[in-house]
């Protein structure tokens, strides 16, 4: 079993599960478990200072084995796992030699992985696919990620006599609950450029990300007996769906692709004399996101002038930006990235990320971070699966990333 496999199975069996709504940070202590074991791996590795700060960011670097005309580049990572599914017990195994067909994650429950609902299973066949029980996430996104790192500081640190520049790595909580990075300590990351592993199929890169913003809508209705309320009720129930009603039917993610944005009513809670919706707003396109905050607040002024001022409260902010904008002007971290993934004997593919990744707000903090891809599908789900051979692949893509910016930034 290669180094990475062997770590991925023993990380995704830590449980990581970020909480949203949380005022500490990290989010979920037990996120420091696997921070506290990558400590102590980097240490054995040979690492340079490698620490856990008291916010729970793993930080170590890579030492420098020789000068070299390229700048710092560091690679990232996040440690937590998305709420949406347990993180918890996850039982990992491998499907050796794909045939094509369905998978059966658990016989008990008669829970199958097809490739009729999920087609990028068949790009798989003849390859050796890591599934979970059905139960639960496999923890892909992104403990991929963090094992391909973990697995490339190791070769590096193995191998002194491959020359490259000082290589800052680091792994963070909170990525999932949008909060990866409000503590990240760029000055002492030390890098002038990174690269997140974060993404899925190998041989992917993103530059492109949405425009975020984060939405809570109260709605105060007037409860009373339903036997006398003609005229006097409001309930709050029936408002919330009044005021999903007012936005574009068609603007919603199971509506859209691309680089096509979207209003998503995530949870909602309450009775009929209150309710709580979270919805989430996303575009490519900045003019087009702040289009679609502004048409959100006319439609709570409208339902506000519909019931009476205090009907409809918002509450919105900004998630995170396009880190394209960052991006474009060191256009070296994309031709570098597509160099080192056609020299590993992929073809590069540049998507938009229909989400955000950490390096979206470190590139509006100084440090400029595209994505690349980890070997990983279905995330935030229990049908999600890794490729094992695109795993290994992708570590490769790390290391030749490393050569070519030992060489200089131009490609």
């Amino acid at each position: 079993m290669s180094p990475v496999i062997e770590k991925f199975l023993r990380y995704v069996k830590i449980d990581t599960e970020s909480k949203s709504e949380q005022e500490a940070f990290p989010s979920t202590e037990k996120q420091k478990d696997l921070g506290r074991l990558l400590v102590e791996e980097l240490a054995a590795m040979g690492a340079e200072n490698p620490h856990m700060d008291s916010h729970g960011y793993v930080y170590a670097a890579i030492p420098a084995t020789a000068e070299t005309k390229g700048p710092v580049v560091g690679f990232i990572a996040h440690m937590d796992t998305s709420e949406a599914v347990s993180g918890g017990h996850v039982a990992p195994r491998i499907v050796e030699n794909y045939d094509g067909k369905e998978i059966v994650l658990n016989v008990q429950q008669d829970i199958q992985l097809r490739p009729e609902e999920f087609p990028d299973l068949l790009q798989y066949v003849g390859q050796d696919l890591i599934v979970t029980d059905g139960t639960t996430l496999l923890g892909a996104d992104d403990k991929a990620g963090v094992a391909e790192i973990m697995a490339m500081a190791e070769y590096l640190l193995a191998h002194p006599e491959i020359p490259h520049n000082r290589i800052p790595i680091a792994f963070t909580p909170d990525e999932e609950v949008g909060r990866g990075v409000d503590f990240f300590d760029v000055q002492k990351f030390g890098a002038q450029f990174a690269y997140t592993a974060d993404g899925e199929a190998a041989g992917e890169i993103e530059y492109e990300n949405f425009n975020a913003a984060a939405v809570k809508a109260v709605i105060r209705g007037k409860s009373v007996h339903p036997g006398s309320s003609k005229g006097r009720m409001v309930n709050a129930l029936l408002v919330a769906c009044e005021l999903q009603s007012l936005l574009p039917a068609g603007e919603n993610p199971s509506y859209t692709e691309g680089y096509e944005g979207f209003y998503h009513p995530c949870t909602i809670q309450g009775n009929v004399e209150q309710v709580t919706v979270d919805y989430i707003i996303r575009d490519h396109d900045r003019d087009k996101f702040e289009q679609k905050k502004a048409f959100f607040r006319t439609a709570a002024d409208f339902i506000n002038a519909k019931y009476g001022n205090g009907c409809v409260e918002i509450t919105m902010r900004d998630s995170y930006y396009n880190m394209k904008e960052m991006v474009q002007p060191h256009w070296h971290l994309i031709e570098n990235a597509r160099a080192a993934i056609r020299a590993c004997g992929l073809t590069p593919v540049t998507k938009p990320v229909r989400g955000g990744t950490d390096g979206a707000r470190l590139s509006f903090m100084g440090l400029p971070c595209p994505n690349l891809g980890v070997g990983g599908h279905n995330f935030h789900g229990r049908f999600e699966f890794a490729c094992v051979q695109s795993m290994e692949k992708s570590v490769e893509i790390l290391l030749k990333i490393v050569e070519i910016y030992a060489g200089g930034t131009a490609q």
